[in-house]
């Protein structure tokens, strides 16, 4: 493997991804991927040296069922076909938050696709870096479609990488805690979750907190950070720096699939946390700075124009590293981005935090700290 391809970024996407998809009264807007793709193009983020655009494949039946049940599917299938029944709606579809979508099996598998066109990428030597923007869908159960995920492209993608002998380590920076990534590999040590995340007690799905730390094998390797309402960009780069940095280097992973999220910024409008994407952007370099193939996906983000600017950010630092192409993207970024707010380019303006909530987060995010410090460290041999 040449050194060229060693460092390659591949953007995954293709043009039947912007046709059909969530309907256009769901919070979950199909469209932001195809938007980060082209104001990364149009900032010259995909002529880059060794990135390349690749396109998705779809997700054949037997791929998904290493998570999913035949008769899951099935109804899936039919419902995208338009027909429904009490049986689908107990599995959870048809509801507000995962509702019916024409061909929605069939555009589905192509989203879930794009995450393990990326693991493939990785696992024969043809990329260091995949972003896949329409994948994260971790709250999608064997049997179950919540929090607008049906089919779960984290867990299966993680199994493509396992099952060629990777260990990998899931870090999750979605506002919503990885409920459906975490179940999956409770009782394993190969694929460790790590979840930062709005708490559970003020935000769906209610899971994710400091005693879930896994079971059997797995004991020590589900690991949870959640976090208060009104949670800002220092804090919670304090948090990543003082849990996941640790746990990433006691647990040496071959990959890394980073879960992208961008609920937790402050204009997004069903999380409650007060981030700008310059901490996600910090987060992401760390990550890349690991050395570590990483697959990263897209996840939550319900404010359309602060994703697309977030994850285009997002793609440029891990396509050039730490120096994130801001200064290129300062000229052009707030009329490409249809941003009328804001003529910085990619990055936020820095967010002054309330003095009224400030030291009660700090308190309480210390604390959480220190209880995953006292009682999961331990569990991974570290001091």
């Amino acid at each position: 493997m040449g050194g060229a391809l060693e460092n390659r970024a591949i953007f995954i996407h293709s043009d039947e991804l912007d046709q059909g998809g969530y309907p256009e009264e769901c919070p979950f807007d199909s469209r932001r991927a195809g938007r980060t793709l082209e104001t990364a193009r149009s900032l010259g983020l995909l002529a880059l040296p060794n990135t390349s655009l690749v396109a998705p494949a779809a997700t054949p039946a037997e791929v998904l069922e290493w998570f999913h049940t035949p008769a899951y599917l099935d109804v899936l299938r039919r419902a995208g076909r338009g027909e429904h029944d009490f049986k689908a709606l107990k599995m959870g579809l048809g509801t507000p938050d995962c509702p019916l979508f024409k061909d929605m099996y069939e555009y589905l598998s192509l989203a879930v696709g794009g995450s393990l066109t990326g693991a493939e990428a990785i696992l024969d030597g043809t990329a260091k870096t995949a972003f896949n923007p329409s994948g994260g869908f971790h709250h999608a159960g064997p049997e179950s479609a919540a929090g607008f995920c049906y089919l779960n492209d984290v867990v299966l993608a993680c199994l493509m990488l396992a099952q060629a002998g990777k260990r990998v380590l899931v870090i999750d920076i979605d506002a919503h805690h990885g409920d459906l990534t975490q179940q999956a590999f409770y009782h394993r040590s190969d694929v460790v979750t790590v979840s930062m995340h709005e708490s559970g007690k003020t935000l769906f799905p209610g899971t994710g907190f400091v005693e879930e730390k896994g079971e059997g094998e797995g004991l020590g390797f589900s690991v949870n950070v959640p976090l208060p309402v009104g949670t800002y960009d220092a804090i919670y780069y304090s948090a990543f720096q003082d849990v996941v940095i640790p746990v990433a280097q006691a647990v040496s992973p071959d990959v890394i699939v980073l879960e992208l999220g961008m609920d937790g910024l402050a204009v997004d409008p069903l999380a409650h946390l007060n981030l700008t994407n310059n901490c996600y952007a910090d987060i992401v370099a760390d990550v890349v700075e690991m050395e570590k193939p990483v697959l990263a996906v897209g996840g939550g983000g319900y404010n359309v124009n602060a994703t697309v600017r977030g994850w285009t950010l997002a793609w440029s630092i891990m396509a050039n590293g730490r120096d994130d192409a801001s200064s290129l993207a300062a000229g052009l970024g707030g009329v490409m981005l249809e941003n009328t707010a804001w003529f910085g380019g990619l990055r936020d303006r820095t967010l002054l935090s309330h003095g009224g909530y400030r030291e009660a987060v700090d308190h309480e995010i210390r604390e959480t700290v220190n209880r995953i410090k006292e009682d999961t460290f331990p569990l991974l041999q570290l001091g």
